[in-house]
């Protein structure tokens, strides 16, 4: 089976993004390609079209190769809710929540399953782009690895190595990663490639060839730093902290923030800019103010409480918009309620109180792709669609208007109706990720405040389409850079 895994110095080297970028270049040279990454470690996850969940960086993946994202390309999802625990998603439903150590000690049940998971991948694929996590040097975790060499070994792929020049560092990376890798796992490595380099290539060869010679494998190319408009993974991202636009939304960096992602579409707007705020200092005057969503509700509401910006914000939704999303939503709310000690110890907790509805936690997990309509729309296309993973049920006053009507869940016909807003339309939740993807929704929100500034009303565009080009241009990039012909040997493509 042709196959090929990418391996890293280090985490946040651009491993996502070289996968991302080599599924797009087989498929536009019509091989059916699929990624795959065994274990992700991510707050940042995804509903698919079976209520099935998985990490966001394999759904770009997934999207780069023509696919619709599947949870088999994600079979581990790993999703922190302390510094020392986490929650194990198996297969896109939850498995449980262990400590870093009973992991660690689950490692060999799941060894089985993936390869399982992979050889059934196999029958289906012209080929497979794996990825890897953090580093395969990390030689404390080498006895019970499955998302490095231990994963390579289990389904024997040949492996390419990245460094990050960016960071500085990076032939000492390449060199010691080498290093400390076992004879059997060196010659599994079949090339390196520098990632996001910025300058003279000139300037670069001699270190290059010097390299070669220490570690005994080819440079298979040098990926320039470039910026497109395409999600970063978790350890990734740099938060932005500045407003340069017209329009300043700030979404409140809470400390176990979650998909992130979801204010990704905001980038197709060119007169909207997007900064995190982590205190009362760097709130500013925004337009908008957006509480996202969280893998610890109730430990992210008293950090609000703590450093004052629970006061803040609510003094600022006197007079301007505030919307939650999933753990924002319930923090906007009277009362959280935790009977099952699911978050913390706190069995209630007052919310803030600026809408009138009431959140119990409960051990079944939501996980639902849905489709529905904006209600208080005037726009004849006012689809809405996202996902919702969540595991709190909210009850509403029954005199709280809803903002949208579901009418297909999990690919079926069926309605609910979700979301709140308040009696003066200006402070607003909904448990639905990814809602801004929707055009209807991200106009209905932006027009007001550009009103309200003095500027034009305009129509959102499709973040689909953006993200799409911005697809095609990864892949020229990576395509120019890398020797595509000495790729397509080692992945041994027919």
């Amino acid at each position: 089976m042709s196959k090929i895994m990418i391996q890293g110095t280090a985490s946040s080297v651009g491993k996502s993004i070289l996968v991302t970028a080599l599924c797009r270049i087989l498929k536009e040279d019509g091989y059916k390609v699929c990624p795959f990454k065994s274990q992700n470690m991510s707050l940042n996850s995804y509903i698919t079209l079976d209520g099935k969940e998985m990490g966001r960086a394999q759904v770009l993946q997934a999207y780069a190769a023509g696919l619709e994202p599947e949870a088999y390309m994600n079979p581990i999802l790993l999703k922190p809710t302390t510094d020392k625990r986490c929650q194990v998603i198996v297969n896109g439903k939850v498995y449980g929540n262990t400590s870093a150590m009973e992991y660690h000690e689950l490692k060999p049940i799941f060894k089985d399953m993936l390869k399982e998971d992979f050889i059934n991948l196999e029958s289906k694929y012209d080929a497979i782009i794996m990825e890897g996590a953090g580093s395969p040097a990390e030689i404390n975790l080498r006895d019970r690895d499955i998302v490095n060499m231990g994963m390579a070994e289990l389904v024997d792929a040949p492996v390419i190595l990245v460094g990050d020049i960016d960071k500085g560092g990076v032939f000492a990376s390449l060199a010691g990663t080498m290093l400390l890798l076992k004879e059997e796992e060196k010659a599994r490595v079949k090339g390196f490639i520098i990632n996001k380099f910025r300058g003279d290539l000139d300037i670069l060869k001699p270190g290059i060839d010097m390299v070669e010679n220490i570690i005994n494998i080819p440079c298979l190319g040098v990926v320039p730093h470039f910026n497109l408009n395409l999600e970063d993974e978790d350890s990734a991202i740099t938060f932005n902290n500045k407003a340069d636009k017209d329009i300043d939304i700030a979404v409140i960096k809470l400390p176990h923030i979650s998909n992130f992602t979801d204010f990704d579409a905001f980038n197709c707007e060119e007169d909207v800019s997007i900064r995190f705020v982590r205190d009362k200092e760097s709130f500013g005057k925004p337009d908008l103010v957006i509480i996202p969503g969280s893998k610890n509700t109730i430990e992210d509401l008293l950090y609000l409480r703590k450093t004052g910006l629970e006061d803040m914000i609510k003094d600022y939704a006197k007079e301007h918009m505030v919307i939650g999303i999933c753990g924002g939503y319930q923090i906007l709310g009277n009362s959280i309620k935790d009977p099952y000690s699911l978050e913390t110890d706190e069995k209630e907790i007052k919310a803030m109180g600026l809408l009138d509805i009431d959140t119990i936690f409960e051990k079944e997990k939501t996980m639902t792709r849905i489709e529905g309509v904006l209600l208080d729309s005037k726009e004849e296309a006012n689809r809405i669609y996202g996902y919702e993973i969540h595991l709190g049920n909210t009850i509403k006053n029954p005199k709280v208007k809803s903002i949208f009507k579901i009418n297909e869940i999990n690919n079926k016909e069926e309605i609910k109706y979700d979301g709140a807003v308040n009696t003066e339309g200006t402070v607003m939740g909904t448990y639905i990720h990814g809602v801004f993807d929707s055009p209807t929704f991200r106009q209905y929100v932006l027009n007001p405040l550009r009103i309200k500034k003095g500027l034009g009303e305009k129509q959102s565009p499709e973040y689909e389409s953006l993200r799409e080009k911005e697809l095609d241009k990864l892949s020229e990039i990576v395509r120019k850079s890398l020797n595509m012909d000495e790729i397509y040997r080692i992945i041994d493509i027919k």
